[in-house]
């Protein structure tokens, strides 16, 4: 039977408009992403982070609080939507037909 390793090694990455973090960590088998994103102080850093709505995600892919971490995984915070990006589009697309007929 395999050992399992004494520590995993991970990333935690956020941005925000103004500063990116990336942080390097090693946590305990077992840990989730919740304790790893309480245990790493990205909350004290960026206390506007708020997990319990907020998404977060490993590699591009949702994931719950209490998803079990392995090795080289790379836990993403992702800030709420400001504009709905259909709406977004939807305008740009109208604004050019506008601008056509004009």
């Amino acid at each position: 039977m395999a050992e399992l390793p004494a520590t995993l090694a991970i990333q935690l990455c956020y941005a925000r408009p103004d500063r990116q973090f990336l942080l390097d960590l090693t946590v305990a088998p077992g840990t989730t992403i919740q304790q790893a994103i309480q245990n790493s102080g990205i909350i004290q850093q960026a206390p506007e982070i708020d997990v319990s709505v907020w998404r977060v995600g490993i590699y591009g892919k949702l994931k719950t609080l209490d998803t079990v971490l392995r090795e080289h995984d790379r836990i993403e915070i992702y800030r709420p939507l400001i504009a709905d990006p259909k709406d977004t589009r939807r305008k740009r697309a109208e604004s050019r037909g506008a601008k056509k007929s004009a």
